[in-house]
């Protein structure tokens, strides 16, 4: 059995446990093979241990991209914060860079009023700001969005907004009379909160990046899963990579140009509703293969079950779901781990409860991905040229 692909990340953490089954070590990889150990005195873990934050190996490789390892966070003129809607995440990312979480201050008021303080000084500086507006929405964008005012009337220098998940962008067009495209609405609130920059990754369409008047750097999360495909033994002659709807065609189709081009097929589905979907039929061949079934978020995961069923009736011997953002809005999960999928593959963009897990999911990290773009946004350095390109930064 030949591999995927030959993957050039390498560093990885040990095995975690997800239900009662083992899973395989997720693999924290960096595109630029740097690695630098988090002065954290204790890495942030969930309850049952998966996914865990790792303490990376200090076997730095030295590049003018990074700081030294033994730079005080204070010396330098970056500051990363972090909101309430996924600490972890922006632990992880603080460890992946060598730098510590800004100190910063936020609670709710008794009737629900979100109050920010930074803790530390940003005059001049420039702040990365790490909050995905993942359920509950509102309230994480809320926050956001004060979160870049308190930055910007404490005469911050730049502030970017890091949005790992963005909320609101399926609302991107009209389909019909008297709609709102809330995802230009949002887009408005971010920029007129004060931001300089938006990261963001995977958003749903690729047009939403008009939406802003400010810079927008679109990262994927791809490669990330693309590199722990590479570690299963799977043929590449018994691939087939499938897209859940039409519109996520252009999607799939770069995913399956790097596993070794396989084949593609898509599923041809009408939906009559928002969160409903009705399977019609599927487009090309998937008997006796692999198939890896491939969209940019599952919520209720109405689509992506109903494509799958549709695959094991053509005769599909397998199917993985791959996706970067992991909503899970009911009833998901018990469609997801209803024997459908051999297994499930997520990034951890969006926080998922631990009642939330289940044997087949398996958990992969992007705070390598963003942390590297980060230190690229901060110097000022293009992703666009080797050995960077793989960033998909523009």
């Amino acid at each position: 059995m030949t591999s995927l692909l030959h993957s050039s990340f390498t560093c990885s953490t040990s095995s975690s446990i997800i239900g009662n089954r083992r899973k395989p070590p997720f693999r924290f990889r960096s595109p630029l093979q740097h690695r630098v150990r988090c002065n954290a005195v204790e890495p942030l873990k969930y309850a049952n241990g998966n996914p865990c934050i790792p303490i990376l190996s200090n076997d730095f490789l030295s590049s003018k991209y990074h700081p030294d390892n033994t730079t005080n966070k204070n010396d330098t003129r970056l500051r990363i914060f972090s909101g309430t809607a996924n600490p972890a995440l922006s632990q992880e990312i603080a460890c992946y860079m060598g730098l510590e979480l800004g100190k910063i201050k936020i609670k709710r008021f008794a009737d629900g009023e979100i109050y920010v303080q930074l803790q530390e000084s940003v005059r001049g500086c420039d702040v990365f700001l790490v909050q995905p507006t993942c359920p509950p929405a509102n309230e994480n964008l809320m926050e956001l969005l004060i979160m870049i005012d308190a930055c910007r009337r404490a005469s911050a220098k730049n502030i970017t907004a890091v949005i790992p998940y963005f909320g609101y962008a399926r609302a991107d067009r009209k389909t019909q009379g008297r709609e709102s495209i809330a995802a230009k609405l949002v887009a408005n609130l971010i920029t007129e909160a004060g931001a300089n920059r938006v990261l963001a990754c995977d958003l749903h369409s690729g047009q939403s990046m008009g939406y802003f008047d400010i810079p927008v750097d679109h990262v994927y999360g791809q490669p990330v899963i693309l590199d722990y495909l590479a570690s299963k033994t799977i043929s590449s002659d018994d691939l087939v990579v499938v897209s859940p709807d039409v519109g996520g065609v252009a999607r799939a189709r770069a995913f399956a140009k790097k596993l070794s081009d396989a084949p593609l097929a898509i599923v041809d589905k009408r939906r009559h509703g928002h969160n409903v979907a009705e399977v019609m039929n599927l487009i090309g061949d998937v008997k006796g293969k692999v198939a890896v079934m491939v969209d940019d978020m599952i919520d209720t995961a109405g689509t992506i079950a109903k494509g799958a069923a549709l695959l094991h009736q053509e005769g599909a011997r397998e199917v993985y779901a791959c996706t970067t953002h992991a909503v899970f809005s009911p009833p998901a999960i018990e469609r997801l781990s209803s024997g459908l999928f051999q297994e499930v593959i997520i990034t951890n963009t969006i926080p998922l409860s631990e009642q939330n897990y289940f044997p087949q999911l398996t958990i992969l990290s992007v705070a390598n991905l963003l942390g590297e773009t980060i230190w690229r946004v901060h110097d000022d350095c293009s992703g666009g040229y080797e050995p960077y390109s793989s960033l998909g930064i523009d």
